[in-house]
């Protein structure tokens, strides 16, 4: 029977309650989300045809806040990925410590087959649906997987469109000429980035003599990558959805980002202005990827993409996940015994909804900040909140997971003790 990932998931929130002292009331609140939201949205097709597509929202816990959460598009989309999803946002922003709880939503389809006018259709069928269950004091909506600034500013636009007036705050990720924050389709990578070098020079190691394999050349792969190469990092492999390729000299990631770009491929190429030519290389799957030698894998594409199954074949001694959930609890144990330390997705991927927040805040005070406050604001939550981890790994002598989660679950326990637990009561 294949385990939900709602319930792979609570197997880390098991772990880390055995390191903490909070009331059984946090650990029982935890286990469900508050709210889920399952919708039909018809759309009609441009061909004349009706199609009704599937969608979620879920707010897990807003225990610190209103919940916060993107939206997916993708034909792997379901309730229980969504619930999944909101939980470890929950505790991505509380390890943040940002005043918010966690949500997700999405809906079940493969984009790539849709027009712009059926996505946008599509799109603010789904507003019009989910509208009594998001706002800015509630629940807010921002990009994820297939979706982007152009998806939010649909979203806000129809939202605006309902409520009769101006809600910029409704929704995050949009675009700059609509209340986005400057910095925040950058945001993923970027904090992923700031706790890489925060990190590696305790493990020893310097830009130059690192190299790194990065699955997923989406927006957080591509410019994570991107980073990288710019901070004199070897990258020697990355890879979509199609395969990638290898190349242990290292790749010129901005190359190959012009390459993808324009054809929607991958290839290993050095451009000068508009004339690429192939450089040696291997061309190698996801899977072949993952278990490079290398010393930083960087899983930035989907959920459970190292497992029981493949997890002794890992090589990598330093994994950053950027990805949501690419390692499944049952991999944990393994990983560890070998050695190899993963820095977890709750800390490494948590730029995008801290940025969010950023733009969130902006919106409702009316001010906007330039490109470089916004980064550098970022970058000291980052790495505030990585020594805080690292300094509770080493204290308790655990994973950098579980000290994330335990670092996560004090927080959550305190603003759910404040308004009332089994021991207030019966005292």
């Amino acid at each position: 029977m294949t385990i939900s990932l709602l319930s792979d998931a609570n197997q880390r929130l098991e772990k880390a309650l055995q390191y903490v002292t909070i009331d059984d009331d946090v650990a029982t609140r935890l286990h469900y989300p508050k709210a889920s939201l399952v919708v039909s949205i018809p759309v009609r097709m441009d061909d004349g045809t009706l199609r009704v597509f599937q969608g979620y929202r879920v707010r897990y816990d807003d225990s610190r806040g209103p919940t916060k959460g993107g939206v997916r598009y993708h034909p792997s989309v379901s309730l229980d990925e969504v619930q999944s999803l909101a939980f470890w946002m929950t505790f991505k922003c509380a390890v943040l410590n940002l005043p918010f709880g966690g949500a997700k939503g999405g809906i079940t389809l493969n984009p790539k087959e849709l027009s712009k006018f059926e996505l946008e259709r599509l799109t603010r069928g789904y507003v019009d649906a989910i509208a009594d269950f998001i706002g800015p004091d509630i629940d807010i909506p921002a990009p994820d997987v297939y979706t982007n600034p152009m998806v939010m500013g649909w979203m806000m636009d129809q939202y605006n469109i309902i409520r009769r007036k101006l809600v910029p705050a409704v929704v995050t990720g949009k675009p700059i000429t609509m209340g986005g924050s400057l910095g925040r389709e950058t945001a993923t990578a970027m904090g992923a980035f700031f706790v890489m070098q925060r990190a590696l020079p305790w493990l020893g190691r310097t830009p130059a003599e690192t190299t790194v394999a990065v699955q997923g050349f989406g927006n957080a792969g591509a410019i994570i990558a991107e980073l990288l190469y710019h901070a004199g990092y070897r990258v020697v492999a990355v890879s979509d959805s199609k395969g990638g390729v290898y190349a242990p000299q290292g790749l010129d990631i901005p190359s190959v980002r012009q390459i993808k770009n324009a054809n929607q491929e991958i290839k290993a190429v050095y451009c000068t202005g508009t004339v690429c030519s192939d450089v040696d290389h291997e061309v190698i799957s996801n899977e072949q990827l993952l278990e490079l030698d290398v010393d930083v894998l960087v899983p930035a594409a989907l959920e459970n993409q190292i497992t029981s199954s493949n997890a002794h074949h890992i090589r990598a001694p330093f994994i950053f996940e950027v990805a949501n959930g690419p390692i499944t609890s049952d991999a944990d144990p393994i990983l560890e015994e070998r050695g190899i330390q993963v820095f977890p997705d709750i800390l490494v991927n948590a730029g995008g909804v801290t940025v969010s927040y950023f733009e969130w805040v902006q919106n409702r005070s009316g001010l906007y900040w330039s490109l470089e406050e916004v980064n550098g604001r970022l970058e000291t939550s980052m790495n505030r909140e990585t020594d805080n981890i690292w300094a509770i790994a080493k204290d308790l002598h655990t994973s950098l997971r579980t000290a994330a989660y335990v670092h996560a679950l004090n927080r959550l326990g305190d603003a759910i003790k404040a308004k009332g637990t089994r021991d207030f009561y019966m005292n």
